[in-house]
Protein backbone atom coordinates (compact mmCIF):
# COMPACT_ATOMS: atom_id res chain seq x y z
CA UNK A 1 0.00 0.00 0.00
CA UNK A 2 1.70 3.41 -0.88
CA UNK A 3 1.56 6.13 1.54
CA UNK A 4 1.29 9.97 0.25
CA UNK A 5 2.18 13.11 2.53
CA UNK A 6 0.65 16.13 1.04
CA UNK A 7 2.45 19.08 2.63
CA UNK A 8 1.00 22.66 2.37
CA UNK A 9 -1.50 25.02 3.65
CA UNK A 10 -2.17 28.20 5.46
CA UNK A 11 -4.11 29.85 2.08
CA UNK A 12 -6.79 28.67 -0.24
CA UNK A 13 -3.84 29.08 -2.95
CA UNK A 14 -2.06 26.29 -1.37
CA UNK A 15 -5.16 23.69 0.18
CA UNK A 16 -6.88 23.61 -2.44
CA UNK A 17 -4.54 22.62 -4.76
CA UNK A 18 -3.61 19.85 -2.52
CA UNK A 19 -6.82 18.83 -1.60
CA UNK A 20 -7.82 18.41 -5.42
CA UNK A 21 -4.98 16.26 -6.11
CA UNK A 22 -5.82 14.43 -2.69
CA UNK A 23 -8.71 13.55 -4.59
CA UNK A 24 -7.09 12.52 -7.75
CA UNK A 25 -4.75 10.03 -5.98
CA UNK A 26 -7.92 8.47 -4.12
CA UNK A 27 -9.27 7.60 -7.21
CA UNK A 28 -6.59 6.35 -8.66
CA UNK A 29 -5.10 4.58 -5.63
CA UNK A 30 -8.83 3.89 -3.17
CA UNK A 31 -6.15 1.47 -0.81
CA UNK A 32 -3.91 4.20 -0.89
CA UNK A 33 -3.24 6.28 2.65
CA UNK A 34 -3.03 10.09 1.83
CA UNK A 35 -1.75 11.95 4.81
CA UNK A 36 -1.64 15.66 4.62
CA UNK A 37 0.94 18.20 7.37
CA UNK A 38 -0.19 21.74 8.01
CA UNK A 39 -0.52 23.73 10.93
CA UNK A 40 -3.50 24.40 13.37
CA UNK A 41 -3.75 27.96 12.21
CA UNK A 42 -3.97 28.13 8.43
CA UNK A 43 -7.10 27.18 6.09
CA UNK A 44 -6.29 23.33 6.42
CA UNK A 45 -7.39 22.78 10.00
CA UNK A 46 -10.52 23.23 8.84
CA UNK A 47 -10.62 22.05 4.95
CA UNK A 48 -8.72 18.91 5.31
CA UNK A 49 -11.08 16.86 8.21
CA UNK A 50 -13.84 18.14 6.57
CA UNK A 51 -12.70 16.42 2.94
CA UNK A 52 -11.93 13.28 4.98
CA UNK A 53 -8.30 13.49 5.26
CA UNK A 54 -6.16 12.72 8.22
CA UNK A 55 -4.15 16.28 9.38
CA UNK A 56 -1.22 16.45 10.96
CA UNK A 57 0.10 19.07 12.32
CA UNK A 58 3.42 20.59 13.02
CA UNK A 59 4.26 24.31 14.15
CA UNK A 60 3.99 27.10 12.23
CA UNK A 61 7.82 28.33 11.85
CA UNK A 62 7.60 31.64 9.24
CA UNK A 63 11.67 32.30 7.67
CA UNK A 64 12.87 35.34 9.98
CA UNK A 65 12.61 38.60 7.70
CA UNK A 66 14.56 40.31 10.45
CA UNK A 67 16.90 40.25 13.45
CA UNK A 68 14.08 39.96 16.28
CA UNK A 69 13.54 36.87 19.28
CA UNK A 70 12.02 35.02 16.48
CA UNK A 71 15.28 34.79 14.29
CA UNK A 72 17.05 34.08 17.24
CA UNK A 73 14.47 30.75 18.01
CA UNK A 74 14.16 30.20 14.75
CA UNK A 75 16.78 27.50 14.38
CA UNK A 76 15.90 25.43 16.85
CA UNK A 77 12.18 25.68 16.00
CA UNK A 78 12.73 24.72 12.46
CA UNK A 79 14.80 21.35 13.78
CA UNK A 80 12.53 20.51 16.36
CA UNK A 81 9.75 20.62 12.73
CA UNK A 82 11.95 18.72 10.70
CA UNK A 83 12.45 16.01 12.91
CA UNK A 84 8.50 15.87 13.54
CA UNK A 85 8.19 15.44 9.85
CA UNK A 86 11.26 12.82 9.93
CA UNK A 87 9.56 10.36 12.61
CA UNK A 88 6.04 10.95 10.25
CA UNK A 89 7.81 9.57 7.61
CA UNK A 90 9.29 6.68 9.09
CA UNK A 91 6.47 5.90 11.54
CA UNK A 92 3.76 5.92 8.38
CA UNK A 93 5.85 4.15 6.17
CA UNK A 94 5.26 7.42 3.82
CA UNK A 95 6.63 6.62 0.14
CA UNK A 96 6.75 10.56 -1.36
CA UNK A 97 6.16 13.95 -0.17
CA UNK A 98 4.38 16.08 -2.36
CA UNK A 99 4.61 20.00 -1.75
CA UNK A 100 2.54 23.01 -2.42
CA UNK A 101 4.39 25.59 -0.32
CA UNK A 102 3.31 27.68 2.45
CA UNK A 103 4.63 27.25 6.19
CA UNK A 104 4.38 23.27 6.71
CA UNK A 105 6.58 22.85 3.31
CA UNK A 106 9.52 23.79 3.87
CA UNK A 107 10.25 21.34 6.92
CA UNK A 108 8.78 18.33 5.01
CA UNK A 109 11.49 19.03 2.14
CA UNK A 110 14.41 19.50 4.42
CA UNK A 111 12.69 15.81 6.52
CA UNK A 112 12.34 13.91 3.04
CA UNK A 113 15.31 14.90 1.44
CA UNK A 114 17.59 11.62 0.77
CA UNK A 115 14.55 9.44 2.12
CA UNK A 116 11.85 9.67 -0.06
CA UNK A 117 11.14 11.25 -3.20
CA UNK A 118 10.19 15.11 -3.31
CA UNK A 119 7.40 16.35 -5.70
CA UNK A 120 6.84 20.15 -5.71
CA UNK A 121 3.89 21.64 -7.10
CA UNK A 122 4.49 25.73 -7.46
CA UNK A 123 1.00 27.37 -8.13
CA UNK A 124 2.24 31.21 -8.73
CA UNK A 125 4.76 32.50 -11.79
CA UNK A 126 7.10 33.96 -8.91
CA UNK A 127 8.02 30.62 -6.62
CA UNK A 128 7.91 30.71 -3.19
CA UNK A 129 10.69 30.60 -0.93
CA UNK A 130 9.41 26.73 -0.08
CA UNK A 131 9.42 25.60 -3.36
CA UNK A 132 12.30 27.19 -4.49
CA UNK A 133 13.99 25.18 -1.90
CA UNK A 134 12.31 21.81 -2.72
CA UNK A 135 12.75 22.02 -6.02
CA UNK A 136 16.75 22.02 -5.77
CA UNK A 137 15.85 18.37 -4.68
CA UNK A 138 13.45 17.21 -6.07
CA UNK A 139 12.51 14.34 -8.39
CA UNK A 140 9.48 15.94 -10.25
CA UNK A 141 8.36 20.15 -10.60
CA UNK A 142 5.38 21.10 -11.77
CA UNK A 143 4.28 24.37 -12.23
CA UNK A 144 1.13 26.61 -13.35
CA UNK A 145 2.31 29.09 -15.60
CA UNK A 146 5.15 28.74 -17.86
CA UNK A 147 7.13 31.55 -17.41
CA UNK A 148 7.71 30.03 -13.59
CA UNK A 149 11.30 29.87 -12.96
CA UNK A 150 11.78 26.80 -11.77
CA UNK A 151 14.58 24.43 -13.37
CA UNK A 152 13.48 21.13 -15.11
CA UNK A 153 9.45 22.06 -14.28
CA UNK A 154 6.70 20.60 -16.26
CA UNK A 155 3.78 23.06 -16.80
CA UNK A 156 0.78 21.22 -16.16
CA UNK A 157 -1.59 23.90 -14.90
CA UNK A 158 -3.42 23.57 -11.64
CA UNK A 159 -5.30 21.06 -9.87
CA UNK A 160 -8.57 22.31 -9.78
CA UNK A 161 -11.81 21.62 -7.23
CA UNK A 162 -14.07 18.70 -8.79
CA UNK A 163 -17.24 21.11 -8.97
CA UNK A 164 -15.05 23.71 -10.69
CA UNK A 165 -12.51 21.28 -13.00
CA UNK A 166 -16.04 19.45 -14.12
CA UNK A 167 -18.59 22.29 -14.54
CA UNK A 168 -20.83 22.85 -17.46
CA UNK A 169 -21.61 26.26 -17.29
CA UNK A 170 -24.61 26.17 -19.76
CA UNK A 171 -26.29 23.36 -17.62
CA UNK A 172 -25.68 24.39 -14.59
CA UNK A 173 -27.11 27.92 -15.56
CA UNK A 174 -30.84 27.63 -14.29
CA UNK A 175 -29.83 26.30 -11.38
CA UNK A 176 -26.98 29.73 -10.64
CA UNK A 177 -30.23 31.93 -11.34
CA UNK A 178 -31.85 30.37 -8.61
CA UNK A 179 -29.74 29.94 -5.94
CA UNK A 180 -28.65 33.60 -6.52
CA UNK A 181 -32.32 35.21 -7.08
CA UNK A 182 -31.22 36.33 -10.57
CA UNK A 183 -33.36 37.85 -13.35
CA UNK A 184 -33.03 34.81 -16.05
CA UNK A 185 -33.04 37.50 -19.23
CA UNK A 186 -30.34 39.85 -17.62
CA UNK A 187 -26.72 39.16 -17.96
CA UNK A 188 -24.47 38.42 -15.22
CA UNK A 189 -21.59 40.33 -14.18
CA UNK A 190 -19.67 38.62 -11.08
CA UNK A 191 -17.62 40.31 -8.80
CA UNK A 192 -15.14 39.15 -6.39
CA UNK A 193 -11.84 39.82 -4.45
CA UNK A 194 -11.49 36.94 -3.06
CA UNK A 195 -12.61 35.42 0.34
CA UNK A 196 -11.88 38.48 2.37
CA UNK A 197 -12.80 40.93 -0.18
CA UNK A 198 -10.98 43.97 -1.89
CA UNK A 199 -11.97 47.20 -0.77
CA UNK A 200 -11.00 49.04 -3.77
CA UNK A 201 -13.35 46.82 -6.05
CA UNK A 202 -16.00 47.09 -3.45
CA UNK A 203 -16.06 50.45 -3.93
CA UNK A 204 -15.72 51.42 -7.44
CA UNK A 205 -17.76 48.47 -8.48
CA UNK A 206 -20.86 50.17 -5.90
CA UNK A 207 -20.13 53.25 -7.15
CA UNK A 208 -20.78 52.19 -10.92
CA UNK A 209 -23.60 50.41 -9.67
CA UNK A 210 -26.76 52.29 -11.34
CA UNK A 211 -24.69 52.37 -14.83
CA UNK A 212 -23.88 49.12 -14.80
CA UNK A 213 -27.58 47.45 -13.80
CA UNK A 214 -28.64 50.61 -16.51
CA UNK A 215 -29.85 49.14 -19.95
CA UNK A 216 -26.86 48.62 -22.36
CA UNK A 217 -26.62 50.17 -26.05
CA UNK A 218 -27.08 46.66 -27.26
CA UNK A 219 -30.07 46.09 -25.32
CA UNK A 220 -28.92 43.12 -23.24
CA UNK A 221 -29.26 44.83 -19.63
CA UNK A 222 -26.98 43.49 -16.83
CA UNK A 223 -27.40 42.73 -13.35
CA UNK A 224 -24.42 42.18 -10.70
CA UNK A 225 -23.68 39.53 -7.76
CA UNK A 226 -21.15 40.88 -5.64
CA UNK A 227 -19.12 38.64 -3.44
CA UNK A 228 -17.69 41.41 -0.54
CA UNK A 229 -15.93 39.58 1.24
CA UNK A 230 -15.42 39.80 4.97
CA UNK A 231 -12.57 42.50 5.14
CA UNK A 232 -14.85 45.86 5.94
CA UNK A 233 -18.09 46.66 6.16
CA UNK A 234 -19.63 47.21 2.75
CA UNK A 235 -22.64 49.45 2.59
CA UNK A 236 -25.10 47.54 0.50
CA UNK A 237 -26.18 50.11 -2.15
CA UNK A 238 -29.68 48.42 -1.97
CA UNK A 239 -29.84 48.81 -6.09
CA UNK A 240 -32.45 46.30 -8.00
CA UNK A 241 -30.52 43.94 -9.46
CA UNK A 242 -27.35 44.29 -7.75
CA UNK A 243 -26.98 41.37 -5.18
CA UNK A 244 -24.62 41.56 -2.27
CA UNK A 245 -23.39 38.38 -0.89
CA UNK A 246 -20.62 38.30 1.88
CA UNK A 247 -18.88 34.76 1.01
CA UNK A 248 -19.90 32.35 -1.42
CA UNK A 249 -18.91 28.95 -1.12
CA UNK A 250 -20.51 27.68 -4.62
CA UNK A 251 -18.30 29.04 -6.90
CA UNK A 252 -18.93 26.68 -9.11
CA UNK A 253 -22.44 28.26 -9.50
CA UNK A 254 -21.31 31.95 -9.57
CA UNK A 255 -19.12 31.04 -12.39
CA UNK A 256 -22.38 29.45 -13.84
CA UNK A 257 -24.31 32.32 -13.70
CA UNK A 258 -21.76 34.89 -14.77
CA UNK A 259 -21.16 36.07 -18.40
CA UNK A 260 -18.55 38.35 -17.35
CA UNK A 261 -16.18 38.50 -14.04
CA UNK A 262 -14.07 40.92 -12.26
CA UNK A 263 -11.51 39.57 -10.11
CA UNK A 264 -8.06 39.59 -8.38
CA UNK A 265 -5.33 37.53 -10.25
CA UNK A 266 -4.55 34.81 -7.77
CA UNK A 267 -3.33 31.70 -9.31
CA UNK A 268 -6.09 30.08 -8.24
CA UNK A 269 -9.07 32.42 -9.29
CA UNK A 270 -6.58 32.51 -12.89
CA UNK A 271 -6.57 29.08 -13.60
CA UNK A 272 -10.27 28.55 -12.20
CA UNK A 273 -11.36 30.96 -14.78
CA UNK A 274 -9.64 29.80 -17.82
CA UNK A 275 -10.88 26.11 -17.10
CA UNK A 276 -14.47 27.21 -17.50
CA UNK A 277 -13.78 29.92 -19.86
CA UNK A 278 -15.26 33.10 -18.60
CA UNK A 279 -14.48 36.47 -19.90
CA UNK A 280 -12.46 38.40 -17.11
CA UNK A 281 -11.77 41.34 -16.06
CA UNK A 282 -8.48 40.70 -13.44
CA UNK A 283 -7.18 43.78 -11.17
CA UNK A 284 -4.05 42.42 -9.92
CA UNK A 285 -3.19 42.69 -6.14
CA UNK A 286 -0.82 45.22 -5.89
CA UNK A 287 0.98 44.03 -2.86
CA UNK A 288 3.94 41.83 -2.08
CA UNK A 289 6.03 40.61 -4.64
CA UNK A 290 3.89 41.42 -8.16
CA UNK A 291 3.43 37.97 -8.44
CA UNK A 292 -0.75 38.18 -9.37
CA UNK A 293 0.37 40.45 -12.38
CA UNK A 294 2.78 37.83 -13.46
CA UNK A 295 0.13 35.52 -13.19
CA UNK A 296 -1.94 37.10 -16.16
CA UNK A 297 1.33 37.66 -18.51
CA UNK A 298 0.79 34.96 -20.52
CA UNK A 299 -3.23 35.72 -20.56
CA UNK A 300 -2.96 38.59 -22.05
CA UNK A 301 -0.24 37.77 -24.15
CA UNK A 302 -3.06 35.61 -25.47
CA UNK A 303 -6.18 37.91 -25.61
CA UNK A 304 -8.09 35.57 -22.74
CA UNK A 305 -8.57 38.21 -20.71
CA UNK A 306 -8.51 42.42 -19.97
CA UNK A 307 -6.61 43.54 -17.05
CA UNK A 308 -6.67 47.38 -15.01
CA UNK A 309 -3.69 48.03 -12.42
CA UNK A 310 -5.17 48.47 -8.86
CA UNK A 311 -4.35 51.96 -8.67
CA UNK A 312 -6.56 52.91 -12.35
CA UNK A 313 -9.34 50.52 -10.92
CA UNK A 314 -11.02 53.96 -9.78
CA UNK A 315 -15.04 54.73 -11.29
CA UNK A 316 -13.84 57.52 -13.42
CA UNK A 317 -10.95 55.38 -15.20
CA UNK A 318 -12.69 52.42 -15.25
CA UNK A 319 -16.19 52.89 -16.33
CA UNK A 320 -15.28 53.63 -20.35
CA UNK A 321 -13.04 50.19 -20.27
CA UNK A 322 -16.06 48.40 -18.51
CA UNK A 323 -18.96 50.11 -20.65
CA UNK A 324 -16.97 48.92 -23.40
CA UNK A 325 -16.57 45.53 -22.79
CA UNK A 326 -20.33 44.76 -21.31
CA UNK A 327 -21.83 46.44 -24.33
CA UNK A 328 -19.67 44.33 -26.39
CA UNK A 329 -20.74 40.58 -26.95
CA UNK A 330 -18.75 39.79 -29.54
CA UNK A 331 -15.32 40.83 -27.75
CA UNK A 332 -16.51 38.78 -24.29
CA UNK A 333 -17.13 35.95 -26.84
CA UNK A 334 -13.47 36.17 -28.26
CA UNK A 335 -12.11 36.42 -24.75
CA UNK A 336 -13.85 33.19 -23.52
CA UNK A 337 -12.67 31.24 -27.12
CA UNK A 338 -9.20 32.33 -26.07
CA UNK A 339 -9.45 31.49 -22.09
CA UNK A 340 -10.93 28.16 -23.13
CA UNK A 341 -7.94 27.27 -25.57
CA UNK A 342 -5.70 27.84 -22.16
CA UNK A 343 -7.66 26.56 -19.73
CA UNK A 344 -6.34 23.28 -17.87
CA UNK A 345 -9.32 20.93 -16.13
CA UNK A 346 -6.81 17.86 -16.03
CA UNK A 347 -3.98 19.08 -13.79
CA UNK A 348 -4.91 17.05 -10.73
CA UNK A 349 -4.42 13.85 -12.72
CA UNK A 350 -1.42 15.04 -13.95
CA UNK A 351 0.14 15.19 -10.78
CA UNK A 352 -0.79 12.19 -9.54
CA UNK A 353 0.53 10.36 -12.32
CA UNK A 354 4.28 12.48 -11.83
CA UNK A 355 3.99 11.85 -7.76
CA UNK A 356 3.43 7.68 -9.03
CA UNK A 357 6.26 7.43 -11.62
CA UNK A 358 8.37 9.30 -8.80
CA UNK A 359 7.42 6.71 -6.58
CA UNK A 360 8.04 3.62 -8.77
CA UNK A 361 11.94 5.30 -10.11
CA UNK A 362 12.74 5.49 -6.29
CA UNK A 363 11.73 1.61 -5.76
CA UNK A 364 13.59 0.53 -8.97
CA UNK A 365 16.35 2.63 -7.86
Amino acid sequence: MTTYLLAGGGTAGHVNPLLATADALRAAHPDARILVLGTREGLEARLVPERGYELLTIDKVPFPRRPNMAAVKFPVRFRRAVARVRRIIAQEGVDAVVGFGGYAATPAYVAARGRVPIIVHEANAMPGLANRLGSRWAAATAVVFANTNLAGAKTIGMPLRREIASLDRAASRSEAVEYFGLDASRNTLVVTGGSLGAKRINDTIRELGPRITAPTADGAPWQIVHIVGRLSPFDDPNLPNYHVVEYCDRMDLAFAAADCIIARAGASTVSELLAVGLPAMYVPYAVGNGEQAKNIESVLAADAAVTVADAQFTPDIVWPQLEVLLNDSTRREQLAKNATRMGVSDAAEQLASMIDDAIEAARRD
